[in-house]
């Protein structure tokens, strides 16, 4: 079974991988409720306790998956979702975190997720219209009417991320960081430490490079988000295999596989940090688990550090637009 991890110092506690569950409602293929459901379900009996979701995956459809695989079950579990975007013809069109219209989707994620409480309520990105003390101060008298137990933020920077915490105590940002993708370590990651802010990293196998299965951006179907990731495209592709084979060698050195070492290796960076790697598949789930087994020594980590550093990725992490809504 899986440990337990605390995020922040408000009593949030959870197991040391979550999962995370937007691919079984879209970017990433055709989805499968009746796999994703018994995926869910799996995660729950191998000790998994923390979800993943956002009324912006579907949208909407993804909160309404994980409420019906969590039926029955939801004493067992975290859930954690997210509000922020503005969406039209289910297209996302902007942002609006306007404290009225955060109390809108807090009572339709609500709905949704079959639920009378949200364990971990995030801004999915900050919106630069509404100052960040008056979201904080509606999230919490969402907390202390008993709607939601603890706050979060999501691809916030270091001034968003103090501003608020000084308004209610922030339990956990969420951001992107994998062996692959390290831009939080210079400020960010000291800063969440100086707060006592736990850290969920998003993409924590580095967009599927440190599986070592990821392809071209142009043999994915034109529905698949990863046909639009700069990082998968043309030169970048090459460099970031590239830069990455150091995982494969280490996987087939110890008997693993290489996103096993990398999330090893993510895991090994501190008992604040929880990655929710994302999967439909509960053969991938298991795999992921068994990373929290696998034991990474004090000279392998350094020498995926050197191999890995800051800047050695190829390309953007997204695209302009969606670049535009990361607050840093």
């Amino acid at each position: 079974m899986l440990k337990k991890r605390k995020l922040g110092e408000q009593g949030l506690t959870v197991s040391a991988l979550g999962l995370g569950c937007m691919g079984m409602s879209q970017s990433y293929g055709v989805p499968d409720d009746r796999e994703s459901i018994a995926t869910i379900h799996r995660a729950i009996d191998l000790g998994v306790t923390f979800f993943d979701t956002a009324e912006a995956y579907g949208p909407y459809t993804n909160e309404e998956l994980l409420g019906r695989g969590l039926k029955g079950r939801r004493d067992k579990v975290i859930i954690a979702t997210k509000f922020g975007f503005l969406f039209e013809k289910g297209k996302i069109v902007g942002l609006d975190s306007r404290p009225e219209h955060i109390r809108e989707v807090v009572e339709a994620s609500l709905h949704r997720l079959d639920t009378d409480v949200i364990d971990l309520f995030y801004q999915h990105r900050v919106d630069p219209a509404v100052p960040i003390e008056d979201i904080i101060g509606t999230l919490a008298d969402l907390v202390s009417e008993g709607k939601v137990r603890f706050i979060g933020l999501s691809e916030a920077g270091e001034d968003t991320i103090r501003r608020a915490h000084a308004v209610h105590p922030i339990s956990a940002l969420q951001s992107e960081y994998s062996l692959w993708e390290r831009n939080l370590e210079p400020r960010l990651i000291p800063l969440l430490r100086e707060l006592g802010i736990g850290l969920v990293p998003f993409s924590p196998l580095g967009r599927g490079f440190l599986t070592g299965m990821v392809i071209r951006a142009e043999e994915y179907p034109e529905d698949d988000f990863r046909r639009g990731d700069p990082r998968l495209q043309g030169a970048h592709f090459d460099a970031n295999m590239r830069a990455t084979a150091v995982v494969r060698e280490m996987a087939e050195q110890k008997g693993a596989t290489p996103g096993q070492v990398a999330l090893a290796w993510l895991l090994h960076k501190g008992d604040d940090i929880v990655p929710i790697p994302g999967t439909k598949r509960r053969r991938f789930l298991e795999e992921n688990v068994a990373a929290a087994a696998l034991v990474i020594g004090a000279d392998e980590i350094e020498r995926l550090d050197a191999a890995l550093p800051q800047g050695v990725t190829a390309g953007p992490r997204y695209n302009e637009r969606m670049m535009a809504y990361v607050d840093r």
